[in-house]
């Protein structure tokens, strides 16, 4: 615990150190102190740059991070939405800043990878149990039975509130949180320590459920059958399948057998999946407002409509179709792919999954399990969020996105290749006791 708070290393990467530190945990408050943190540790960095951190910012890692930047300035171009697609590029500048400025700073990430990610894992923890603490007290005060703390009134955006995060992104918080601890598990000693991971996991998993968030519980079932096959071998893989099915089986048992569950995790996705809805408890179901978006797309489908155009013309689409809920409450598009391909097109939505093939391909070449988890929630959410949109997924997205992909293995395209023609091109190596052999043989004529 004491290495998460003191390092052994230089002033300057210290200083970064506990800028880093600070930026994970702010993650889980309001806003303003994520970016006063980002502000204090560009200027620490630029006060601190040289020649040589200069070269290291330069490179096909710091491009593949910030391409979401660079498809929203493109796109603001020839957007008739300038007003809007300036605030969306100032909301997206995390994006590009945070792989500048990490590779930047010379601090050796993969050194202290485990560290940030601990800080991170452990402020999802206390979070967690601030908001059981807060639920707990609004029973007691109105004299309540803690069985209604399953109820309507106390899951999803309901629990999250009084930390003022959306409760989809607290789940991916939370869900990588949980990656992180059974990491640990797994590959550190000392049954203490793995007996507080043990602990920290389950306040967790208790978190995620009340958070009763489907696109996170998606990303959960996407990474449980892969993290096995990354990290363990033989009986360890064999228990952990074992350990995950049963956890499963009293997920569902929970999720089907709790009223309130029963209708957020299964009635209500039933409802987001059809034109109308079948209990009238979402009154404009998704798959109805994406009607709707595709509509606005197949207008411009090569090259969209610009940066800052979706809030506007889906705003026009919801009320001239008469979906005045979405209208009223300025919905957009609710997932970050059809997002991309209303205001950029097809070439902005190939360079996004461009981006994420990478960031997997990355992720499975450095057989790094946590990174690959990130990747799958990433790519999940953004099916029934727009991630990049919003401070919070721009953030999570912005940091860790660079946070695992600078310190691995160089990312090159054409590296295969480029092996293969040396190898082609070098001749073979000369057996030294051959040589010698020859030579002499020539002497001896």
């Amino acid at each position: 615990m004491k290495r998460l708070f003191i390092i052994d290393d230089s002033p300057a990467n210290r200083i970064s150190y506990c800028y880093i530190a600070a930026f994970v945990a702010a993650l889980f408050l309001d806003r303003f102190y994520s970016e006063l943190i980002l502000i204090g540790f560009i200027l620490h960095s630029l006060v601190h740059i040289s020649k040589q951190k200069l070269r290291s910012v330069f490179t096909i890692q710091t491009l593949i991070t910030s391409s979401v930047f660079g498809i929203t300035l493109i796109g603001l171009a020839y957007s008739h939405d300038k007003a809007q697609g300036l605030k969306d590029l100032q909301r997206q500048s995390a994006i590009l800043l945070f792989p500048l400025f990490l590779s930047a700073s010379g601090i050796d990430l993969k050194k202290y990878k485990m560290d940030f990610l601990k800080v991170f894992s452990f402020a999802s923890v206390l979070t967690v149990l601030y908001l059981y603490m807060d639920a707990t007290r609004i029973l007691f005060y109105n004299k309540l039975p803690l069985t209604d703390l399953v109820k309507q009134s106390f899951i999803n955006q309901n629990f999250s509130e009084p930390a003022h995060l959306h409760a989809t992104y607290l789940s991916i918080y939370v869900l990588l949180s949980i990656i992180v601890f059974l990491y640990s598990f797994f590959t550190e000693t000392g049954r203490a320590r793995r007996a507080i991971y043990l602990l920290f996991i389950l306040i967790l998993l208790a978190g995620l459920l009340q958070l009763a968030s489907r696109s996170a519980w998606i990303s959960a079932i996407i990474i449980a059958p892969c993290f096995p096959f990354f990290i363990l071998k033989g009986v360890k893989r064999l228990r952990f399948i074992a350990v995950m099915t049963v956890a499963s089986g009293i997920a569902i048992f929970l999720i089907t057998s709790i009223s309130s569950f029963k209708m957020r995790y299964v009635e209500q996705f039933k409802d987001d999946l059809v034109q109308t809805s079948l209990n009238n408890e979402i009154p404009e179901p998704r798959i109805t407002r994406w009607h709707y978006v595709i509509e606005v797309i197949r207008q411009s489908p090569l090259y969209g409509h610009g940066s800052g155009s979706e809030k506007r013309l889906l705003n026009e689409s919801y009320f001239d179709n008469k979906l005045y809920n979405s209208y009223l409450h300025q919905l957009n598009a609710h997932n970050q792919y059809l997002s991309i391909l209303l205001k950029t097109g097809l070439w902005g939505l190939l360079i996004f999954l461009l981006t994420l093939i990478a960031g997997f391909t990355t992720a499975f070449r450095n057989r790094d399990i946590l990174f690959f988890s990130f990747m799958i929630i990433i790519s999940t959410v953004s099916m029934s969020e727009n991630l990049l949109d919003v401070n919070k997924g721009i953030f999570f997205y912005a940091f860790f996105f660079s946070f695992f992909i600078l310190p691995g293995k160089p990312f090159h395209p054409f590296l295969r290749l480029k092996r293969k023609q040396e190898n082609i091109q070098r001749p073979e190596p000369v057996n030294k006791t051959e040589h010698a052999a020859v030579i002499s043989s020539h002497h001896h004529l």
